[in-house]
């Protein structure tokens, strides 16, 4: 189920983002508003890889670009390195961006097909101005190198003569071209075919130790996330389910809303039963979200209780916490 807390914030080790009672709200019209990202909480430790998963609309990617003050958000605190992004002045936020970048969803789009992949990553170098031309060639062979892509094969070509892998490649080699302290994937893998995916998951955890990087890794997938989260958030309907590592999730579910993810990841085993949906319904509107637990409306457990009352994170083994009133024995 759906709801708030600070139980799971962590106060000891090496954190480089604390996100604090987090909302994002977009005005549709008149009188209508859309509530993208309620109140959520949550922090990430230098060197980890957390995993924001949940189904399409629950505001994993709102969430991303907040962080990142695209948009701004309406209420909470971000804070990274010691900074308090939604308070900086403009020229100290611009000033911070570097060490925080994004890969996008749709890695096609995200590179402007007018330019050549030499310039697509020269760009921010220029924009910050780093190096000079022999500096910033350098630095482009070595990105691509590092992304497997060939220099002299790729570098004077354009986006749309690429897969959507290399794409995404090339994404992850700008995503580096600052030296970022923190890298926000959102959904790096959805679009690609199953063994690119693999590709660039390795890919991707080669980058993270090589630069000495932090994650948040965006997904839907949960297969996808264990095999590269060392931490993992559910979120509903702009709230946070469940929070643990990704073993323990999958061994230990607590949230009724998380057993319907994992009981979704396809299994190749053609002798296992088929499953009955385990969810019923359509999401509510973030329009015009339930009361109390936002899962209520779709959850085979719910209460009374559920509708007056907001569940509050808490832990329910060592590193687990759970937002619920009857979670799963």
């Amino acid at each position: 189920m759906a709801g708030t807390g600070k139980a799971h914030m962590r106060p000891d080790g090496d954190v480089i983002l604390t996100v604090e009672d987090l909302t994002v709200e977009f005005k549709l019209g008149k009188d209508k508003i859309v509530k993208a990202v309620s109140g959520i909480s949550f922090d990430l430790i230098r060197g980890e890889t957390l995993a924001v998963v949940g189904e399409s609309g629950c505001g994993k990617s709102t969430l991303g670009k907040a962080i990142l003050q695209l948009p701004k958000p309406t209420s909470g605190s971000v804070n990274f390195l010691s900074q308090e992004l939604t308070t900086l002045p403009k020229k100290e936020l611009r000033d911070a961006r570097p060490a925080m970048q994004m890969i996008f969803q749709d890695s096609i789009s995200s590179l402007d097909p007018r330019l050549p992949v030499s310039e697509v990553i020269a760009e921010p170098l220029r924009v910050w101005n780093k190096g000079n031309q022999v500096e910033i060639d350098a630095k482009i062979d070595e990105l691509l190198n590092a992304v497997n892509l060939d220099p002299a094969e790729v570098r004077d070509r354009r986006s749309y003569e690429f897969s959507g892998g290399q794409c995404q490649r090339i994404s992850i080699a700008r995503s580096l071209t600052l030296d970022p302290t923190m890298i926000i994937c959102d959904e790096p893998v959805s679009a690609l075919d199953v063994s690119v995916q693999a590709q660039i998951l390795n890919l991707l955890q080669d980058m993270k130790d090589r630069y000495g990087l932090s994650l948040i890794f965006i997904s839907h997938d949960l297969a996808v996330v264990k095999a590269v989260s060392t931490r993992v958030m559910v979120m509903y309907l702009g709230k946070v389910c469940e929070v643990a590592p990704p073993d323990e999730l999958y061994r230990n579910t607590k949230h009724h809303y998380t057993k319907a993810l994992v009981g979704s990841v396809p299994i190749p085993d053609p002798d296992r039963p088929i499953q009955a949906g385990l969810i019923q319904g359509e999401p509510p509107s973030p329009l015009d979200p339930p009361s109390g637990c936002r899962f209520r409306t779709r959850c085979p457990a719910a209460t009374e209780k559920c509708a007056a009352e907001e569940p509050q994170l808490r832990e329910v083994a060592v590193g687990h916490f759970v937002a619920c009133h009857h979670p799963i024995a």
